[in-house]
């Protein structure tokens, strides 16, 4: 069943025509990517479903008993709210439940008011909320909330930011189980583990789905259809990122074929016209009416691509230092006592949780920021380009002209092969053609000020490249190409990413940041660094399960030492005495104890690295993760026992 139809919708903006004929239908299951260069209308299609944008003409349909929830990439929220009531800001009644049955609680816990009379209002209310299912709707938002990386469920949404802001925004549209959710970059501002977790659940979700993003792994293990925007239309590919990529390059080599045949057809048919045929039978004017058709016929061109060419510059060997550096705000050490030497080949990748201090390192290594302890020395050679996340540099230059603001780095560009070109034909190779060039950088999209931005940056041509969230908002198309760029770039190159694909691609060596300040550096891409990590798991668990045992028989022996040197000698003989049946069961608890230890951790796996949708599912394993910790300590409370009679 449709839940909504696009019929022949166009919408243009006056310098840019984005869309001009577009039309498809999300039906019930589709889990859709939407994907295009930068500026090419992918948000606009968003907010035109979501009934925030008008389109200049066609038929929007949408399914009046579809529930549908739009993400956008800024959401905007109340500022007064706490965590949970933003989250719950849509949930009506639930939500009141929820704030009723907390008020009673703390009353009772504080033994504020009459008792009996408290005690009634919460039965009232417990049972409301058995025939609302508002007990699941807590505890899922906690679940989801907590997998997203919020702790504080009583924080003030306006001293959160943006990124916290965004992390609660996906957790309220999740938590709403929309027919329909349309998402705007839902992983910018995510960590690793946020985004795996969150592909997990969209994988899951049964809803139907329309995002837009440029993590690739994402989309290609969470959507079953692609949809490009190509200068004002659209193309669908049933398949997901890695069945687009490979259609698409089929579909332009048979473009390229055809346009060759034609060029060829054609060629042939100009000669023959050269000729001067006598249009004296019905035969020589249909050639005559075909000759003039293949001349009139026009081919869409392949789609432009960024061309990331410009000049490098001069490296030494001394790069940057960082000798024993330490830094802190406050009681939050970020960085301690770490030492690392940047060489000119290095490909650095940064990871690390949202504030950890990976910006902080950054800014030392630049020389912006002093550390409070140790000692940076920058090479004299160095020149650092610094693509910063947020393209802090743009924000002065809104109402400037994209061309001068390029002019104001050179107005002549030397590429990498040696040629000079004027700052116009550079605007042009990253996909800023002229009308765009004159125009405000205000009306640029959030994607082609990102654009903007790195031309800026590589055009200074920096033997130091440092890229802080270089995947947020630039397009899948753009990446590749930079990708591509940073395998031949002549210098250093520092990403700091949570970007799985990018990092694979880019980077040598992983700097992960710790608790307590500790920055461990981990050899090969983050793929690798996941299975350096898996295994430290793995040794830890089994490092954790081997003490456990030993404290036990440490203790058991501690035990029997201290009994027989202080216990009487009948009662000593006594207590060495099992009987038949507690020796079986003291090799049936042994046997037994491992099992249920396993088994605690394969649920607490399933809880909470990979928890199921459903809250039947969610209750059932928390139930049993209770029920299988009661069964270890009473099972190893008796086995102890036992084990001192032995």
């Amino acid at each position: 069943m449709a839940l909504f139809t696009l019929r022949s919708l166009r919408k243009d903006f006056g310098i840019k025509e984005i869309l001009k004929d577009a039309s498809f239908s999300l039906d019930e299951g589709d889990k859709v990517g939407l994907i295009g260069t930068n500026g090419s209308g992918k948000s606009t299609l968003l907010k035109m479903i979501a009934g925030l944008e008008h389109s200049d003409s066609g038929e929007l349909w949408i399914n009046s008993s579809a529930k549908i929830i739009y993400l956008p990439q800024q959401p905007d929220m109340n500022p007064e709210h706490t965590v949970l009531e933003q989250v719950f800001a849509d949930s009506g009644e639930q939500m009141a439940l929820v704030k009723e049955y907390e008020e009673i609680s703390d009353k009772l816990t504080h033994g504020h008011g009459d008792m009996d009379r408290l005690l009634e209002d919460l039965s009232r209310v417990s049972d409301r909320m058995d025939q609302t299912g508002a007990w699941d709707l807590e505890t899922n938002a906690k679940i989801v909330l907590t997998k997203l990386g919020i702790d504080d469920l009583e924080a003030k949404v306006g001293s959160l930011s943006g990124g916290y802001r965004k992390r609660i925004a996906i957790a309220s549209a999740l938590l709403s189980s929309p027919d329909v959710l349309l998402m705007d970059e839902p992983t910018n501002h995510l960590d690793a583990m946020s985004v795996e977790w969150l592909q997990s659940y969209l994988n899951r979700y049964r809803g139907a789905l329309l995002l837009i993003t440029h993590d690739r792994y994402f989309l290609d293990r969470v959507t079953n259809r692609i949809i490009e925007i190509d200068r004002g239309d659209l193309y669908s590919y049933s398949g997901n990122y890695s069945y687009y990529l490979e259609k698409k390059a089929e579909a332009e080599e048979s473009s390229q074929s055809t346009q060759r045949k034609h060029a060829g057809l054609l060629r042939r048919e100009l000669e023959w016209l050269k000729k001067g045929p006598k249009a004296r039978s019905t035969k020589q004017k249909a050639r005559i009416d075909r000759a003039h058709a293949l001349q009139a016929t026009e081919f869409k061109q392949a789609n432009a691509k960024v061309d990331i060419t410009t000049a490098g510059r001069r490296i030494g060997k001394k790069v940057v230092e960082l000798n024993c550096v330490s830094k802190s705000y406050g009681d939050r050490t970020l960085i301690k006592d770490f030492s690392y030497n940047f060489t000119p080949d290095d490909r650095i990748g940064i990871i690390g949780s949202n504030g950890a201090g990976k910006s902080t390192l950054m800014n030392m290594v630049t020389g912006r920021l002093q550390p409070d302890a140790g000692s940076v020395e920058i090479g004299t050679t160095i020149h650092f380009g610094y693509f910063d996340q947020h393209s802090d540099d743009l924000a002065d230059h809104g109402n400037q002209r994209v061309i001068d603001y390029l002019k104001d780095v050179a107005e002549l560009v030397k590429t990498s092969d040696g040629s000079i070109i004027t700052a116009s034909q550079m605007l042009e190779r990253f996909l800023f053609p002229g009308n765009t060039q004159y125009a405000p950088i205000s009306k640029l999209s959030g994607g082609e000020k990102r654009r903007l931005f790195l031309l800026k940056v590589l055009m200074a041509a920096p033997n130091v490249l440092i890229l802080d969230e270089p995947t947020n908002d630039l397009d899948v198309q753009t990446l590749a190409v930079l990708e591509e760029y940073l395998e031949e770039f002549n210098g250093c190159v520092i990403v700091v990413s949570h970007d799985r694909y990018f990092l694979d691609r880019t980077v040598e060596m992983v700097f992960s940041f710790e608790p307590e300040g500790e920055v461990r550096l981990y050899p090969g891409n983050y793929s690798v660094y996941l299975e350096y990590k898996k295994d430290e798991k793995e040794e830890a668990s089994n490092e954790s399960s081997d003490a456990k045992i030993q404290a036990a028989k440490t203790a058991q022996k501690a035990d029997i030492a201290a009994a027989e040197v202080t216990a009487p000698k009948p009662e000593a003989k006594k207590l060495s005495q099992l009987s038949y049946k507690e020796k079986r069961e003291y090799e049936e608890l042994e046997a037994m104890i491992p099992k249920l230890e396993t088994e605690k951790a394969q649920v607490e796996k399933k809880l909470y690295h990979n928890p199921p949708t459903g809250h039947t599912e969610v209750q059932k394993l928390s139930d049993r993760l209770a029920e299988i910790t009661a069964a270890i300590d009473k099972s190893t409370e008796r086995w102890i026992e036992l084990a001192e009679r032995v």
